[in-house]
């Protein structure tokens, strides 16, 4: 059941996205909704979470995306006073994902996302 899940929400995030348009906080917003237990309680990231993780990562290919990926992630961390930065910061890994978008309250993601050729 919740393999169906996880595809269903994949489904959905990849009818958002259409290739060159801009990512926006609503589709951020949606692939991460399934975090917020994991986020505000601990334990381990459900399957649909880790799902809308990895949806973020293949949606945020470019510099200006991850940045704007970023920006997202920070505000909604920012709406989730209860939210426990471990936990955030642990998200990627606990899927397996390798991202290089910081999950942060206060990170700055001009600074912290880089132009590939600078790194």
């Amino acid at each position: 059941m919740n393999i169906v899940k996880v595809v269903a929400i994949l489904a959905v995030i990849q009818l958002l996205v259409q290739p060159g348009q801009a990512i926006t906080c609503g589709q951020v917003d949606a692939a991460l909704a399934p975090c917020i237990p994991y986020l505000t309680g601990g334990g381990e990231p459900s399957g649909a979470c880790c799902g809308g993780v990895k949806a973020i990562q293949g949606m945020a290919q470019t510099t200006a995306d991850k940045r704007a990926c970023c920006t997202c992630v920070k505000a909604a961390a920012n709406r989730y006073a209860n939210l426990k930065d471990d936990a955030a910061q642990a998200l990627p890994m606990k899927c397996g994902v390798s991202m290089d978008i910081p999950v942060s309250r206060s990170v700055n993601c001009e600074m912290s996302v880089l132009p590939f050729y600078i790194l």
